[in-house]
């Protein structure tokens, strides 16, 4: 009788593990349907105006059931320093953040973007590496966020939401994952390879975000745009898994060199680490979160433009 106790005691871990063990950094509503009860789940909407996907307001209206929110925009997942917007926070107040959300080491969470566009899932992307750096390796993403949960016909949930009972979260930060300015500059004379996030008019310096104090890129990297993992199904966006190679491919990237990825503020270039490194497979990612907007503080950093007039202007000014 013990040793039956026992064996069934043993399957039932078994089953557990083999629970956990089908996560992938990207899980699709199918996924999420069958594990909405599991113990120890979390399903965190980061929804927030970004490509109008929401607020608080909106969770309350209609959440996948269960879900907890958090605005990824309102609520401190990054933060301004120095003139550098988008910096990732101190550890301590990101610990005190993610456990007010009911969630400790153990949990294993799944983020949910709105799904209403590609720089809306740099939301859920920026989360999830921040988990990431934080030591945290249970956790993903919903591809199609709750745009794609609704269109796909899942339960909805609607009406106030109950507060959760906080939790202790330890971080143990990984500091690989996330590149300085100097580092950066380093990366330039070795052989690892900077990848550029933006749309290819920032890129090539046509267009300057707010953030940035010149037009440009940095001086070699290469060009792999962030919403070009997206396809659109009828107002949802799911990553394209399928057409990665040859994106990877035009970009004339090296799986096994040291990558970092950057942008304006490390808002798209979250996805292109994500792709990069959870999808992909790249060994070595890392994301420069002060990307162009800590890189061009200083004005004896090199600024790249594609257009040679326009460089020998920029070489000038220098």
């Amino acid at each position: 009788m013990l040793r039956t106790f026992i064996l069934g005691i043993s399957a039932l871990w078994l089953s557990a593990q083999v629970q956990a063990s089908d996560m992938s950094p990207l899980v699709q509503a199918e996924w999420l349907d069958r594990h909405l009860d599991d113990d120890n789940l979390v399903v965190l909407d980061v929804r927030s105006s970004i490509d109008d996907g929401g607020d608080r307001d909106s969770h309350e209206a209609a959440r996948i059931p269960g879900s907890r929110y958090s605005s990824y925009t309102d609520d401190g997942w990054r933060e301004a320093r120095d003139d550098v917007a988008g910096l990732l926070p101190e550890i301590e107040p990101l610990q005190e953040l993610i456990g007010s959300l009911g969630i400790d080491n153990d949990t294993t969470v799944v983020i949910v973007p709105a799904g209403t566009g590609p720089t809306d899932f740099g939301s859920a992307a920026r989360v999830y590496w921040t988990f990431k750096i934080l030591g945290h390796d249970e956790v993903a993403i919903l591809d199609g966020g709750f745009a794609g949960w609704q269109q796909q016909g899942f339960d909805v949930a609607s009406g106030p939401v109950s507060d959760v009972e906080p939790r202790t979260f330890e971080a143990s930060l990984r500091e690989e994952l996330i590149a300085t300015t100097e580092q950066v500059e380093q990366a330039r004379q070795d052989q690892a390879q900077l990848v550029d996030a933006r749309p290819s008019d920032y890129f090539v310096g046509e267009t300057t975000s707010p953030a940035a104090h010149a037009p440009g890129t940095i001086p070699g990297a290469r060009s792999l745009p962030h919403h070009t993992h997206f396809s659109d199904s009828s107002g949802a966006y799911y990553l394209d898994k399928q057409g990665l190679a040859s994106r990877i491919n035009s970009a004339e990237l090296d799986r096994n060199a040291r990558t970092i990825t950057f942008c304006n503020t490390g808002h798209w270039a979250a996805t292109d680490w994500f792709v990069l490194s959870e999808i992909a497979g790249f060994d070595n990612v890392a994301m420069y979160d002060g990307s162009m907007a800590a890189w061009t503080v200083s004005e004896s950093r090199p600024v790249q433009l594609a257009r040679r007039g326009l460089e020998r202007l920029q070489e000038a000014l220098d």
